[in-house]
């Protein structure tokens, strides 16, 4: 792997500012000075430093970002921004996000290179609770919240039972552990109300950070990561 490359996997700077470092004197490989930035290295073996501190090759890296409505849930796309496209440019090209939001669903987000962890949050058979915000259209009534916590058979597939907690007259929160296409949507309609603003909260042990705004994101803490992976995965 080329060494600004290595750096900037690294989270040290964007790719200008390694150069830069790298440039000035300021890395040194095996304890020897490096001044090209396209030296080659291995991440895995050699000793790399930054102003005197050895830094960690990440071979696998999380975000969360608290999504808008309006971009899709997609790596690209030739018609339509998508999630990647709120990335900063210097962040790494092997992102990809974890299951889907509708274009107009808001909320939480994990974008990682980590195809297992995307696997066991997404496999049914993992049970990853998806905690929901939804505000309906009407008035919630018992025979709704009723519907919506028994399993859902239509004719062409079935959504199991979801979890209802209500604190509003058309608000609740809906958590399920499937993510089939449209799934709240069509669990709402089903129980003969309408969504109008739908906002994922909460994925597996991990809830949505109230200070992003719509578009940002932020590298998860380790607690954040070892907590899904206490659950979920094994923590490479």
């Amino acid at each position: 792997m080329r060494l600004d490359r290595f750096l900037t996997n690294a989270n040290v700077g964007s790719r200008k500012i390694v150069k830069e470092l790298i440039r000035k004197k300021k890395v040194l490989v095996n304890g020897q000075l490096c001044t090209k930035d396209d030296t080659k290295i291995d991440e895995n073996e050699d000793i790399v430093e930054v102003e005197g501190v050895q830094i960690k090759y990440q071979k696998y890296v999380y975000y969360m970002m608290n999504k808008p409505s309006g971009v899709i849930t997609a790596t690209k796309d030739d018609q339509q921004d998508t999630v990647l496209d709120l990335i900063h440019e210097d962040i790494r090209k092997d992102l990809f996000p974890i299951g889907r939001l509708d274009k107009d669903t808001e909320g939480l987000l994990i974008l990682t290179n980590d195809g297992k962890l995307a696997h066991d949050l997404t496999s049914p058979k993992h049970h990853c609770d998806k905690k929901y915000y939804v505000r309906c259209q009407d008035k919630i009534t018992p025979e709704m919240i009723q519907t919506l916590e028994n399993r859902i058979d239509l004719k062409e597939e079935s959504f199991q039972p979801g979890k209802v907690e209500v604190f509003g007259e058309n608000e609740l929160y809906l958590t399920i552990q499937e993510g089939k296409f449209h799934q709240v949507k069509r669990m709402v309609h089903h129980a003969k109300n309408e969504v109008i603003y739908l906002k994922r909260v909460q994925m597996g042990t991990l809830i949505l950070d109230e200070n992003l705004k719509e578009g940002e994101y932020r590298p998860l803490s380790m607690d954040e990561i070892k907590y899904l992976g206490a659950n979920y995965i094994k923590i490479k």
